[in-house]
């Protein structure tokens, strides 16, 4: 009998192994695909392109410490700072919903020459306003980022936003307005450039909501984090963190199972007996981590193993919404070139390809109703400028994500009857940007939101498996009986992006459940831990 089974071979289930693995627990992880990682992993799709399957910048993951707690260099990751990590043309009439653009402000790790690029295309005022917001925000959010990295109980919120008021000055009632007020409000109040602010906005957005919706003020406040420590490009694709990860897990003695995922948690004497896989095995366990989707966990587990009503209930409360996006992986001849070029340094940052903030409404708009955008809002990526290995010799990869297409569509078309075209979109929305772009372009694979569900598990393309609003953020993600990362079932516990902190290369969850299982765990299972191994846990 193992000690746990993880369920998924996602980056937070990793996390969650790596540290059960290190605590002396005997753990197998369960995956379905052949590879791990799940959307934070790198497949060869054309020949000598290394493309990522999910997500492409790392940003959270940096600033949580996992990577040095774990050693991950030591099993072969490597990072290259992004640095400018954002890069966004702008045209020189800032009211305008789409126009050619002329120029470019460039956002660099260092907060000086972001504000040099700033005062160059929108004044000294700006600039000066940026400083400002920049060093408000940033410093809040590293101490959001400390709340981030443990349960979100009442408890530990109200001492981190407490905390949080006192250092900046505020009152709890005017702190609370600001969190809890739009994006594009705070925009308004802090800038006059609608160049800046459409940048910040499109930004801001990445994580699903819009910046015109309520609490969406820390979506753009939250990314000043990144004038303190860069994000970061993975040598050799997203996936080589979850390369990574698995090398750690397999060097503390875990035992990972790919291509037979978990067909059911079973259950005996009402607490969890282990996962039932695809190929008909069954692994004993007292322990089972699920690091999929919560409504895949859901799915599962037998109805009758959990409270009366309670799985009908949270499939009725837990929103997934309608998708978020899409996205093209292209291979090019070569890079795009954009106005306002910073010799190629532009190509080391993520590319906002939003012309305006009207032009993300009219976007989001379409996507409300169920259409596929006419012009979609984009941001483009291009690694290969920094790491030559994901390409062939002379040839670049590129990813263009492509925001605000929903999963369920209204018009009765089909995704796998519209792809193509839509992708083409994309490719033109580069190309609006970077003149002649289009033209590069000598491979293409397309991911629609349908495609997102069937490959990586992506419940109707919600890349951040439950909406990223306030009302399942912190202790009501993804509800509140769920919040503590403990299913209603003993033995049973929840890591990924469904828990908290929520969706993007983060790690924390998967940390968190580990200490929380660790915390559960029978003296019978625990005293089988060293002294030396329970020391270092503690550190």
């Amino acid at each position: 009998m193992r000690d746990v089974v993880v369920i998924g071979a996602g980056h937070n289930a990793l996390v969650a192994a790596c540290y059960l693995a290190r605590a002396g627990l005997d753990v197998e992880i369960v995956e379905r695909r052949d590879v791990v990682g799940g959307a934070v992993s790198t497949v060869e799709r054309f020949d000598g392109y290394k493309m990522d399957v999910g997500s492409s910048a790392h940003i959270m993951v940096r600033h949580t410490g996992i990577v040095e707690e774990l050693a991950l260099g030591e099993c072969g990751l490597t990072y290259i700072d992004m640095d400018p990590w954002g890069f966004a043309p702008v045209s020189a009439d800032p009211t305008a919903v789409e126009a050619e653009a002329t120029d470019a402000i460039a956002f660099h790790i260092d907060l000086d020459t972001t504000c040099e690029s700033i005062a160059r295309v929108c004044g000294a005022a700006e600039a000066d306003a940026y400083q400002a917001f920049a060093t408000d925000w940033g410093g809040r959010n590293q101490r959001i980022f400390e709340l981030f990295q443990e349960a979100p109980t009442m408890v530990n919120m109200g001492r981190r936003m407490a905390g949080l008021g006192r250092r900046a000055g505020l009152s709890s009632l005017e702190l609370s307005r600001q969190f809890l007020t739009s994006a594009d409000a705070l925009l308004d109040e802090h800038f006059t450039d609608e160049r800046l602010k459409s940048a910040l906005a499109w930004l801001g957005a990445q994580s699903g909501p819009p910046t015109h919706e309520p609490a969406t003020a820390d979506l753009v406040g939250w990314n000043m984090v990144m004038h303190h420590l860069a994000p970061g490009r993975a040598v050799g694709g997203s996936g080589s963190l979850s390369v990574a990860l698995a090398e750690r897990f397999r060097r503390y003695g875990g035992t990972i199972r790919l291509g037979d995922g978990a067909a059911g948690i079973t259950t005996a004497a009402g607490r969890t007996s282990g996962v039932l896989t695809e190929s008909g095995d069954h692994i004993a366990a007292q322990t089972v981590v699920a690091g999929c989707h919560v409504l895949t966990t859901l799915s599962l587990v037998a109805e009758h193993d959990l409270p009366s009503g309670f799985a009908e209930r949270a499939r009725r409360t837990i929103r997934t919404g309608n998708g978020i996006g899409m996205v093209v992986r292209l291979g090019t001849s070569t890079l795009p070139e954009y106005p306002g070029s910073l010799g190629g340094a532009e190509h080391h940052a993520m590319q906002l390809l939003a012309p305006s903030r009207r032009f993300l409404r009219e976007a989001h708009g379409e996507f409300v109703a169920g259409r596929p955008p006419s012009k979609p809002a984009a941001l483009a990526m291009a690694f290969s400028a920094i790491d030559p290995s994901i390409a062939p010799a002379g040839k670049h990869n590129i990813t263009v994500w492509g925001q605000w297409h929903p999963f369920e569509l209204s018009n009765g078309e089909e995704w796998d009857t519209i792809k193509e075209r839509e992708g083409q979109k994309l490719i033109a929305a580069v190309d609006a940007r970077a003149p002649g772009f289009a033209d590069s372009v000598e491979h293409a694979y397309v991911q629609t939101p349908l495609d997102l569900q069937r490959e990586l598990g992506l419940v109707r393309g919600q890349v951040m498996h439950v909406d990223m609003s306030l009302d399942q953020m912190f202790s009501w993600r993804p509800m509140p009986e769920l919040s503590g990362y403990r299913m209603p079932l003993d033995g049973l516990y929840l890591t990924g992006a469904s828990t908290h902190p929520g969706g993007g290369v983060f790690g924390a969850s998967g940390r968190t459940a580990a200490r929380i299982v660790l915390d559960d765990a029978k003296p019978s299972v625990m005293a089988r831990v060293s002294r030396d191994v329970k020391a270092r846990l503690s550190r």
